[in-house]
């Protein structure tokens, strides 16, 4: 059984940064790790991966000021939010396939809450 734990959300005043982290059950090694978010009225988006080969990718609105991460051992991932935006408030959820094979998300965490307040 695979499960995601994620944690280190909370409030924050715009401009401010944290760290989320997301503890996997198992190795998260030769996955494709992802982190989406959803908030209220919008449909769930994708933010940032983590490929199996350490390249990553993010969406445009957080282009330059998320980071994503993981550790050695590769059962945590992170993701670190700098200069956060009201616009980023969300349930942010980390990711992982049922396969190495394809990036097709089964697992989800429960999420950990991000508001960012003006």
């Amino acid at each position: 059984q695979v499960q995601l734990v994620e944690s280190g959300g909370g409030s924050v005043q715009a401009g401010g940064s944290l760290r989320l982290s997301c503890a996997a059950s198992g190795s998260t090694d030769k996955y494709c790790m992802k982190w989406f978010r959803q908030s209220p009225m919008k449909e769930r988006e994708a933010v940032a991966n983590l490929f199996s080969d350490g390249k990553t990718w993010y969406a445009d609105p957080v282009k330059g000021r998320f980071t994503v991460s993981s550790n050695n051992d590769k059962n945590l991932l992170y993701l670190q939010m700098n200069s956060l935006q009201v616009e980023d408030t969300a349930v942010y959820y980390c990711a992982r396939p049922a396969t190495t094979t394809f990036c097709v998300y089964k697992y989800f965490g429960q999420g950990t809450q991000v508001t960012v307040s003006s």
